[in-house]
């Protein structure tokens, strides 16, 4: 049974750029090429740019035409690809349930107290219960797991300009005064032609500049700040948006465990971080593959299952939690992000395999290799 407390979709705070590594996955499941190439716009590289105009552009193993060891990144319209998936779970046998809103658990007892979309109040026994449902998970607060991020305070704010540029053309992500912002093309809907998805994190600097005039007002002048360059005329940031502004605060959250007895979590459920890396997607499909294994054992009664998926899920993203924690801490050193910035622009090879590691498409232990450092930070 899938409990989907939105009774229709709605856009909300939440990622759209995908390495090909996600696209991987997503053929895991079962998605052909085609649906994919409905759901989403081809990504040549990330270009990422800092204020003092040091870019560098990371192509997760494709080159300009998507050839390579490796496809393109990709823009998804969530719009689309939100209900392919839920679309999918009911194909495969899932009792996909719009609207039913889980509002109280007891994990002991297995047992999930819901408001139905009918406003009924109701409950459900399951024998066990996947936390899917994102950084304020209910499911993590019951098990006593969620914690705070360590990242501090942040705020996430995101919404879609009109772009009907049809060519390929690169995703940007710049830092900004205690932040950053990110622009990813993806497909537009029926009612106009393509579209760009802006991000943007802020750190505690600019919490009273937002509650004092606004986060409309806030993410219209950053998003005007942008330079143009020979590549993208960005005419997009004077358009006016096709969707609310929507946020997410406090962005991040952290738990001390993934599993236990009766529960287990995926997603962002399991641990959010870093949106700077764009890991969202990936990490909620491999997790939601490592669960599905999970509970097929559980259910033939092996006893650790669970408590094997929080080994394997420790195993799986620890490397990639400890090099997103070293992004984030030069992104809060201008000077550092800067000295690191103008190696990988002048340094193909280790741009190169920052691209894989970001892009979860090799181990990231390698970005944390001493070898790897010296080349990359050496003057």
């Amino acid at each position: 049974m899938v409990l989907e407390r939105m009774p229709a979709w709605r856009w909300r705070a939440g990622g759209v750029f995908a390495s090909p590594a996600a696209i991987a996955a997503l053929h895991r499941l079962g998605l052909s090429e085609q649906t994919l190439a409905q759901l989403s716009r081809p990504i040549p590289a990330m270009r990422v740019e800092t204020p003092r105009g040091t870019t560098f552009r990371l192509t997760y193993g494709a080159d300009e035409s998507g050839a390579g060891p490796h496809e393109m990144a990709v823009g998804f319209d969530r719009s689309s690809l939100d209900p392919t998936l839920l679309e999918l779970a009911s194909s495969a046998g899932a009792d996909v349930r719009p609207g039913w809103n889980v509002v109280g658990l007891d994990l002991g007892r297995g047992r999930l107290d819901v408001r139905a979309p009918d406003n009924s109040a109701q409950s459900i026994e399951a024998g066990l219960i996947v936390g899917a449902d994102g950084p304020r998970s209910i499911v993590a607060r019951s098990a006593g797991v969620a914690r705070p991020s360590r990242l501090g305070q942040r705020l996430g704010l995101t919404f879609h300009l009109p772009d009907n540029r049809s060519a390929q053309r690169d995703a940007r992500m710049r830092r900004i005064r205690d932040g950053y912002v990110g622009v990813a093309p993806v497909p537009g809907d029926a009612s106009n032609g393509g579209r760009v998805n802006v991000g943007i994190v802020l750190g505690r600097s600019w919490q009273a500049d937002v509650a004092r005039r606004g986060s409309r007002v806030v993410a219209d002048e950053i998003v005007r700040a942008i330079p143009p360059t020979p590549e993208d005329p960005a005419q997009w940031r004077f358009a006016q948006p096709t969707d609310s502004l929507v946020g997410a605060w406090p962005l991040g959250h952290r738990v001390t465990r993934r599993a236990g007895p009766g529960w287990l979590l995926v997603g962002d459920a399991a641990g959010f971080l870093d949106p700077f890396t764009g890991e969202g997607i990936h990490r909620a499909l491999v997790s939601a593959e490592l669960a599905a294994a999970a509970v097929v054992a559980h259910a033939r009664g092996r006893r650790d299952a669970l408590a094997a998926y929080e080994r394997t899920m420790q195993r799986r993203f620890l490397a990639k939690d400890v090099v997103s924690g070293v992004v984030q801490a030069f992104l809060a050193r201008p000077a550092a992000f800067e000295y690191v910035a103008r190696r990988l622009a002048a340094r193909d090879d280790e741009r190169a395999t920052m691209g894989l590691v970001i892009g979860d498409l090799v181990g990231a232990g390698r970005a944390l290799d001493p070898r790897y450092l010296a080349a990359l930070l050496a003057p």
